[in-house]
């Protein structure tokens, strides 16, 4: 039979729920794709893979899709690897460089700017470069993944996007889930699932094969990163799709590209 497509992020937040799946027969009924999570999001959109890890702000894009799966990215207050970097202040902040490995942390941080800290900098998408350097002065950043852990060291100041989210809602977040284009089987959905599931309980073993100086893998497993997608996640998800709604409609920040 043709293996189903399934789009991975190579991030370290993720690295329980792929462990899960390599040590679980389900792996061989799979084909794993590799990529930064908007790329993922591109692929799902193209049909060319079946399943994948995707931010969840590429859903509204979708002709189709199912959310599969109890598990998801998330988190329930400070997530340490989705922040908004500077040298200032939040509210001297005049520029904001977007990471272009990203969908729902910067829709996130566009509305984070809106309602939250209630100001309108000028936005800039960002190319396939590493721009950290150019976080100086007014110019901000919005980093994620592995990146923003090694930003945290370097910027004075570090406004986490998952926990201005719960300031501002009193909600978790989600930042990517399983989501697929079409209706897959109901026995590989309930496998795959028992494999994330199993990757979870093995955050121990996933810490001890992982060399990461940079952070606190344990920490950052357990205490930043929240993996079930319980219904505090999904009724915050339905709120953000919302609110991305409203963004999207509006010119007050305009984007330069």
């Amino acid at each position: 039979m043709e293996k189903i497509k399934v789009g991975i992020v190579n991030y370290l937040n993720t690295k329980p729920l792929i462990y899960g799946l390599q040590q679980s027969p389900v792996i061989n009924d799979i084909e794993l794709i590799g990529d930064y999570p908007a790329n993922i999001a591109r692929l799902l959109l193209e049909g060319k893979i079946d399943m994948g890890l995707v931010p969840v702000a590429v859903i509204p894009h979708l002709k189709e899709y199912y959310i599969n799966t109890d598990w998801c990215i998330g988190c329930d207050g400070p997530v340490a690897s989705v922040g908004l970097f500077s040298e200032v202040p939040v509210e001297q902040i005049e520029t904001v460089l977007l990471d272009y490995q990203s969908r729902t942390s910067v829709a996130l941080a566009k509305i984070l700017l809106r309602d939250h800290w209630k100001i309108q900098p000028e936005l800039v998408d960002t190319s396939k470069t590493d721009f950290r350097a150019n976080i100086k002065g007014t110019t901000a950043g919005v980093v994620i993944g592995d990146r923003a852990l090694e930003q945290r060291s370097k910027s004075a100041y570090v406004y986490d996007l998952g926990e201005a989210w719960k300031q501002m809602t009193g909600l978790p977040f989600v930042f990517a889930a399983w989501v697929s284009n079409k209706k897959l089987p109901a026995d590989f959905i309930t496998s795959f699932n028992e494999a994330n599931q199993a990757g979870v309980n093995c955050i121990p073993s996933v810490v001890a094969t992982t060399s990461y100086p940079t952070f606190d893998l344990h920490a950052y497993y357990t205490r930043y990163i929240s993996y079930q997608l319980d219904q505090p996640k999904r009724k915050a998800l339905k709120l953000f799709l919302s609110k991305l709604t409203e963004i999207t409609r509006e010119t007050a920040l305009p984007v330069r590209k």
